[in-house]
């Protein structure tokens, strides 16, 4: 048990599920509920094969590439930083197309499964093993799933202009994530 609870917390820290419910609520607003639970669902599988497929190959893949773990979070912060610009400035011209792979890229890749998660899910592995990192992964991305599954209770509790606020800051939000990443990351290239 103790071995579950380490590979557990880091894990569930670095998903950082009530920190992205925010953002799952605003990019799903406007859809009824067969199909933000078809999105939670697709969302939810996509993290738990990228995080599997990274499991086996990360850092082979890093190696390979000559990439570094700040290399990761620099790219993943840019990618949400241009997220977020784009829908604090140009939401009204472009809603989102939920037919499109929202519940693929932002969603799964990279807001449920980020930079911050896959890194800790190659240091768990050297820590704990396969099999406790594997348990906990499976268990965070069933309670990811979980409050997804809630979010629409949350949106009836805002109301449509409380949510449509509440997009505009959740945007704030990842754009502030988006540099903390960014920044992480070069100060950790400068310290080498």
């Amino acid at each position: 048990m103790e071995n579950f609870l380490l590979a557990f917390i880091p894990l569930f820290v670095a998903i950082d599920v009530l920190g992205v419910l925010p953002l799952f609520v605003a990019l799903t607003e406007n859809l009824d509920e067969p199909r933000r639970k078809k999105l939670t669902s697709e969302a939810t599988l996509t993290a738990f094969i990228i995080s599997i497929l990274f499991l086996a190959t990360g850092k082979w893949l890093f190696s390979f590439l000559g990439i570094s773990e700040s290399d990761f979070r620099v790219g993943g912060g840019i990618v949400l930083l241009v997220l977020a610009v784009y829908d604090l400035l140009f939401s009204k011209e472009r809603k989102i197309n939920m037919e499109d792979s929202v519940g693929v890229v932002p969603i799964g890749i990279p807001l449920i499964m980020g930079p911050a998660a896959l890194t800790t899910i190659l240091i768990l592995v050297d820590s704990y093993g396969y099999f406790w990192t594997i348990i906990s992964l499976l268990i965070n991305l069933l309670i990811v799933w979980f409050v997804f599954l809630q979010s629409k209770a949350i949106g009836k509790i805002l109301g449509k202009s409380g949510s449509q606020g509440f997009a505009k800051v959740a945007a704030l939000f990842l754009a502030g994530i988006a540099v903390m990443m960014i920044r992480s990351g070069i100060t950790e290239m400068l310290k080498k």
